[in-house]
This record gives structure tokens, sequence and C-alpha cells, in this order.
């Protein structure tokens, strides 16, 4: 079975997600055993980042990664979290050590604001949802 990064690799709209899990050294952790649930935002997604904190120019600054690795730990859960298992008013807490909000309403699912668009596309050691927005940490 493909691994949750198998898949978001095969993923032509996760490429600016899986450059910069490239960029910030976070392929061996996240090949790892887990589980893990990602919350990968598109690439629309990492385009409508504002400046300076552009995701190219993080991106530029690998050797000082720390804000690339933060930013996309925040949209890395522990555990396996299908669509079922989210609830209303719910906190989950990333491997960054922040958490996320979960809304549900009319049917859809919000993490921090975030619309899950693909849902439940499961991997040997945790699950991929992609979302429409970069959620951003408060540190």
């Amino acid at each position: 079975m493909a691994t949750i990064l198998d898949i978001a690799n095969a993923d032509r709209n996760l490429s600016s997600m899986m450059k910069g899990i490239k960029a910030a050294k976070l392929e061996e952790s996240l090949s790892g055993i887990g589980p893990f649930t990602i919350l990968a935002p598109v690439n629309l997604a990492f385009g409508n980042l504002s400046a300076p904190d552009t995701f190219e120019s993080m991106i530029k600054q690998s050797s000082s990664n720390s804000k690339l690795s933060q930013l996309l730990n925040f949209h890395v859960i522990t555990g396996r979290k299908l669509v079922r298992d989210f609830r209303n008013g719910q906190k989950l807490p990333t491997v960054n050590g922040e958490e996320l909000a979960v809304t549900v309403s009319d049917g859809e699912i919000l993490i921090n604001g975030a619309k899950i668009l693909a849902k439940d596309r499961q991997g040997s050691n945790g699950v991929v949802h992609t979302i429409n927005i970069v959620n951003l940490p408060t540190s």
C-alpha cells in the first residue's frame, strides 16, 4: 500500500506541498510508521500566501527552514483522522504542538477555516485530505 507521501506526490494539485516537504526535509519523518493525517493545501492556496512570507521565499530560505517546517507541520496531525472522525468544536493537536479547530456546518468540514476538498485518501501510514487554504501557525 502507498504511503501518505506517495499519495500526495501522485496528486498534481499537491506539488507545492511536496516541494515544501522536500525543502524542509520532512520526507523521512512523514514516511515513518505514523499514523499521520495530512491536511494538504492545494497549489493555488500556496500561491495566495502574501508577502513577505510567500511560499517560494520560504523554500528559498531552506538553510533556515524552521518557518517552512513550522508551516508544514501545522498541517499534520498525529493519528489517522477520517472525515467521519471530525466533530464540530473539536480541537486537533498538530505535530508542531499547536491546535486546529474543526467546524462542521451544512455538511462541510472546515479546519481553521480551510474547507476539506478531497478526503479520506488512505495510505499505509495515514490519511490525506486536501484543503483550499494554507493555515498559518500562530507562532
